[in-house]
């Protein structure tokens, strides 16, 4: 057996099912249903970095899930997603910090020669697939626009 994301999360649900722990069960079927639907819409078997952009999208749902839970004062349901969130992120990639993600900005604008505003959209995308999955588009975008005076 390959030492894959997809075959982690099988393995983890086995554990979870064998230990009779409902929760933990619960968020890995949600996790391995989406793999799956992936794999359906992609007609293929998904490679692991697939699998976290998967996983990743999931997280950020969670996170919405619990802001809005929170502001509507449903602590129970904010809770509920709080641990759906722990789950998901055991699977992730440990993020960058702020200090990493500010070296990525500079090298990659360095490397593009981005040089103003018009450049976001390049330097964007290259600094989120060299964080692949470690930092998120709303973090990155301040950082950019403060690096191309914007």
């Amino acid at each position: 057996m390959s030492d894959s994301l997809a075959d982690r999360l099988h393995v983890d649900m086995v554990a979870a099912m064998k230990a009779k722990d409902k929760d933990r069960l619960s968020v890995l079927r949600m996790l391995i249903a989406g793999v799956k639907d992936a794999a359906i819409e992609k007609r293929a078997a998904l490679k692991d970095d697939e699998t976290l952009r998967v996983l990743s999208a999931y997280a950020k749902k969670r996170q919405e899930a619990q802001a809005e839970a929170r502001k509507a004062g449903r602590d129970e349901l904010a809770a509920r997603e709080e641990f759906e969130l722990s789950v998901v992120r055991s699977y992730l990639p440990q993020p960058l910090t702020d200090a990493q993600l500010q070296e990525l900005v500079d090298t990659v604008v360095v490397e593009l020669g981005a040089a103003s505003i018009k450049d976001m959209g390049r330097v964007m995308k290259a600094c989120l697939e060299r964080a692949a999955g470690r930092a998120d588009g709303s973090r990155l975008n301040p950082l950019v626009k403060a690096r191309l005076g914007g």
